[in-house]
């Protein structure tokens, strides 16, 4: 299933449409339209720099028999997930005025539809109408008053997922609604008084298209988006689009570019431009998302699947602007090396091993090439990571049974566990003031020996000597999405990968 989505403006352009017709493509939606008799014409505002959308609607109801509200949509078939973060501005007119996703069979006022809502007084609720013209009726959440909402479509169920941001979503779901194949699929205003006209605010605006339901892991792969994160905002940017799979970003000791991995090489991505171009890594053309940049900024360490040496993994460092001849570090034979980051003097790498049918945390001397072991428990210890005073690493062992973040003095020794929740912890890295976790966190229904691809997953931060951790960016990704240090060199953003079907 294909959408026809617009490309993302690099300048930021103020668009104000009228309301009355379908418009050209705004951001990421094909078109919009004031749904029933409204009395005053509504409007869309896309600021691109931001990637926000100002919706300005009027509209006496969304409920019983009929509609009326202002919709920016696309018509879309097959599964989907659509998510936003949503702000009413103002104190408004109406308690009951309404935000968020509306599921339709057309743009009639009547349309049978799915609403995934929240109201003026905090209400949230799925509200649905079976048949057209028929009564609505609803389902509640607990939860009171949500900045993030989520709506998915899986066949005929419709899973709609609330929370305060920085909090795990509460669901619910609706499964007797048939809206048919070709649906509408957008966000919504209604004022709920026909005489005044109410505006929302939408942000982190996502529409996904998840893999198939029998998608082969490392053999299918669905399409990329590279976005950046400002931690004093909550906004995230989409940068960069791809139909392949991109992996991994480091941001470059400049703050200029993002290193990703694709089909076996690295690219070198430059903000400004929006532009990529190839890494030359010699001979090393099936690396991985295990690629680190060194704490000058000069040299790049690789991991790179070695076909004469049973397809291990093996690790390479080379400059950051690319060689033709990259200097191998782990040895031949020795099993899977996934590097993981260099010691803050740049002396040695860090790097999950497979030794011996075990995967351990291992250092390597860059100058004597020696492999000196840290971590022997039972399990799997991966995500390694030295703080940039170097005292202590970081990491992520199942060994008491989910993934969950650890830290150990750099010798191995004094080995603690940080994180003890119902999540599956990976990748934990440190910010640059050496004060913050950054990890990626994956829910319950996975293997702990295991990061896949595509799933629903959080970002989320917290202190590096432990404590609650608070989620800070809601995604459709996983593999690749943060696997390497992603900080920007001044702590204020985070790079990532999230994943959609194009």
């Amino acid at each position: 299933m294909k959408i026809k989505i617009a490309a993302f403006g690099v300048i930021g352009v103020l668009m104000n449409y009228s309301m009355s017709v379908l418009a050209e493509p705004i951001g990421q939606f094909s078109g919009h339209a004031d749904i029933g008799a409204v009395k005053h014409a509504g409007s869309v505002i896309y600021e691109s720099i931001e990637q926000k959308y100002k919706i300005n609607s009027s509209g006496k109801n969304m409920w019983v028999g009929e509609d009326q509200l202002h919709y920016i949509y696309n018509q879309m078939s097959g599964d989907f997930i659509v998510s936003a973060q949503i702000a009413f501005e103002g104190e408004g007119a109406d308690p009951h005025r309404k935000m968020g996703w509306d599921v339709r069979t057309s743009l009639d006022t009547a349309s049978p539809n799915v609403h995934a809502a929240v109201h003026g007084d905090g209400m949230a609720s799925l509200q649905f109408r079976e048949k057209a013209g028929g009564d609505t009726d609803h389902y509640p959440l607990q939860i009171k008053a949500p900045d993030i909402i989520q709506l998915e479509r899986r066949g005929d169920v419709y899973i709609f997922s609330a929370a305060k941001k920085g909090e795990p979503f509460q669901v619910t779901s609706v499964s007797h609604i048939k809206l048919g194949e070709k649906v509408y699929v957008g966000l919504t205003l209604c004022a709920h008084n026909p005489d005044v006209v109410e505006t929302a605010i939408f942000s982190n605006v996502r529409i996904t298209i998840p893999a198939a339901k029998n998608f082969k892991p490392y053999k299918d792969y669905i399409g990329s988006n590279l976005e950046i994160l400002d931690l004093n905002t909550g906004n995230s940017r989409i940068v960069f689009r791809s139909p392949d799979s991109i992996q991994a970003p480091n941001w470059t000791l400049d703050g200029k570019s993002l290193i990703y991995n694709s089909k076996g090489l690295l690219f070198n991505f430059d903000i400004a431009s929006g532009k990529s171009t190839t890494i030359n890594t010699g001979m090393a053309i099936s690396n991985n998302n295990d690629h680190v940049l060194s704490w000058d900024g000069k040299q790049i360490g690789i991991s790179s699947h070695v076909a004469d040496d049973n397809n291990y993994s093996t690790i390479y460092t080379l400059p950051i602007k690319g060689s033709s001849k990259p200097v191998q570090i782990s040895a031949t034979g020795a099993g899977h090396s996934y590097l993981h980051g260099f010691s803050p003097d740049d002396k040695k790498v860090i790097f999950t091993g497979q030794r011996n049918n075990e995967f351990n945390i291992f250092t390597i001397d860059l100058k004597t090439k020696k492999e000196t072991q840290l971590t022997t428990s039972p399990g799997l210890d991966d995500g390694s990571e030295y703080s940039p005073d170097g005292k202590y690493i970081y990491f992520n062992s199942n060994r008491t049974g989910l993934m969950q973040l650890w830290r150990m003095l750099a010798d191995g020794s004094k080995q603690e566990q940080l994180t003890f929740d119902d999540h599956n912890n990976w990748f934990p890295h440190v910010s640059p003031d050496g004060k913050k976790l950054v990890f990626l966190s994956f829910m319950t229904d996975i293997d702990p020996n295991e990061h896949p691809f595509y799933r629903h997953v959080y970002l989320r931060e917290m202190f590096v000597d432990g404590g609650a951790a608070k989620i800070i960016a809601y995604i459709y990704g996983g593999q690749g999405t943060i696997n390497v240090p992603s900080w920007s060199p001044d702590g204020s953003k985070i790079a990532f990968v999230s994943n959609t079907q194009f």
